[in-house]
Order: C-alpha cells, then structure tokens, then sequence
C-alpha cells in the first residue's frame, strides 16, 4: 500500500506539480503544488517534461545530481524500482 503526495519542482521556471499515488496507482496530476508532499523531485523544465514523456530514464541524472529527490529513504529505494521497471535497459 504505497500512497504519497508528490511535489515536483522545474527549478529553472519555478513551476510545480502535484501527483497523488494511492495504492500505486497515479489518481491526480495537476499543475500547482497542493498539501505537504511526501516527496519532492527537484530537475531543469526539460528534464521533468522528458522523464513524463518517457524519453528520459532519469537514474543518470539522478546519480549526477541533475535530477534531486527529497524523500525517506525507503521511498528513494521504491523510486529506484520503478525506475527499472519503466527503464529495464539500465
């Protein structure tokens, strides 16, 4: 029973973003930053808009420390798995 509120930030726009998991599943996406999220993905505009399009694996950039996630740590081990199941390649 994996449910968070998710803060994503473009920290090159000042943009944010809410995603509610609930049970592992995505209910909400929406612009705005609403509540006290649970995690916090901080990267530039193009590498958020990238990484939702898919056509980023973010662990790279992650490792780099382009892509910064402000999380508990077993959060942060469960974003690594979702991770390679979306990019098994890796």
């Amino acid at each position: 029973d994996w449910s968070k509120l998710l803060h994503f930030v473009a920290e090159d726009t000042g943009d944010k973003f809410t995603m509610d998991v609930v049970k592992g599943e995505i209910t909400a996406f929406e612009a705005g930053a609403r509540g006290t999220p649970d995690i916090i993905v901080t990267a530039s505009s193009e590498d958020l808009c990238d990484m939702f399009w898919g056509d980023l694996n973010p662990s790279q950039k992650y490792l780099d420390g382009l892509i910064k996630v402000k999380a508990t740590q077993e959060d942060v081990v469960r974003l690594d798995a979702i991770t390679m199941i979306i990019w098994p390649d890796v």
